[in-house]
């Protein structure tokens, strides 16, 4: 009797013309995740162009694709280092394909990848309300951890100064860029965002606030704000990596964006805030930030998120 061929080849590291092929498998697989947890009618978009490249060239080595025999896309691992941390993002089976154990092989070898990086923290984030993934990644050793808030709030109509940019340094990028890593690697030792600050510039698709004071720099953010979705008008400013010194560098940095995202020309701003900042969230949602999503982090045991012993580092796992 005819079966069908369901071997699957991989992973194989993605270019450029595999974005439409990831963007199909995507859509439809976060479309049908939905539709199982309830939420009918929910057709999930596609994502921006830009935003695919940003992905790849963020993972390199760590963007991991599976074929089947005619050479279709089948799955895929977005597997991302920023120095010691580690984490996995956007990773999707296609519909038709799911229950076959590829997800497990996707998490295993993404996790080995990571391991052999030297990666101490290790992880992913999934939706609190998917019962399934959250058993289903506790059964690969992913343990269930912090939430991570999506916070909006509207930009003010007429708000008044100019912001310093990192795009802004001219010939002292070097030496911007050098003050960044350090002083991440000060708040949480390790933890390089530094290409990823340059890689936004490189594509100009965002750039990073910075925030002084008398002893240097304090505080920066990296945020993107061209469009996430394909096709829809540019209208947020959503911040992926947030690092401050103590409070006051804090309350700066987010006046600092709120000029940002008014020079930007977008009505909104977007933090992505690890609940494990108890003070930091809190004081957020004084200055009258919103809810509007939640994430459930999960990390591989033995490799935990460290929390600093002072100032804020927060780190989006999402692209």
């Amino acid at each position: 009797m005819w079966r069908p061929d369901r071997s699957v080849r991989g992973p194989d590291r993605p270019t450029l013309r595999d974005i439409e092929s990831l963007n199909r498998v995507f859509a439809d697989a976060f479309t049908d995740r939905y539709s199982r947890d309830g939420l009918v009618g929910v057709r999930v978009p596609q994502l921006n162009n830009l935003v695919w490249r940003y992905a790849l060239e963020d993972a390199g080595d760590g963007s991991m694709v599976w074929r089947d025999s005619d050479g279709h896309m089948v799955a895929f691992n977005m597997v991302h280092r920023s120095g010691t941390e580690g984490w996995m993002g956007p990773l999707a089976v296609r519909p038709d394909r799911q229950g076959e154990g590829l997800g497990s092989t996707m998490v295993r070898t993404g996790i080995e990848w990571l391991q052999r990086q030297g990666a101490t923290t290790i992880g992913l984030e999934t939706m609190p309300r998917t019962v399934d993934n959250i058993g289903f990644y506790s059964r690969i050793g992913l343990v269930p951890s912090h939430l991570t808030v999506t916070l909006v709030h509207e930009v003010p109509r007429r708000p008044t100064g100019v912001p310093e940019l990192l795009s802004g340094s001219g010939s002292g990028w070097d030496r911007r860029l050098e003050e960044c890593r350090a002083l991440a690697d000060t708040i949480l030792p390790g933890v390089d965002f530094t290409r990823e600050l340059t890689l936004t510039h490189d594509l100009g698709i965002g750039d990073t606030t910075l925030v002084r004071d008398g002893a240097g720099l304090s505080a920066f953010a990296l945020w993107h704000s061209t469009p996430l979705a394909a096709g829809r008008p540019k209208d947020e400013l959503r911040v992926l990596k947030l690092v401050a010194s103590n409070p006051f560098a804090l309350e700066r940095l987010l006046q600092a964006l709120q000029l940002t995202a008014a020079n930007e020309r977008v009505t909104r701003i977007a933090i992505r805030c690890q609940t494990e900042f108890t003070q930091a969230y809190l004081r957020l949602i004084e200055l009258g930030y919103r809810v509007h999503w939640t994430d459930l982090r999960m990390l591989l045991q033995d490799y935990p998120q460290r929390t600093p012993s002072s100032g804020v580092l927060m780190s989006n796992w999402e692209i």
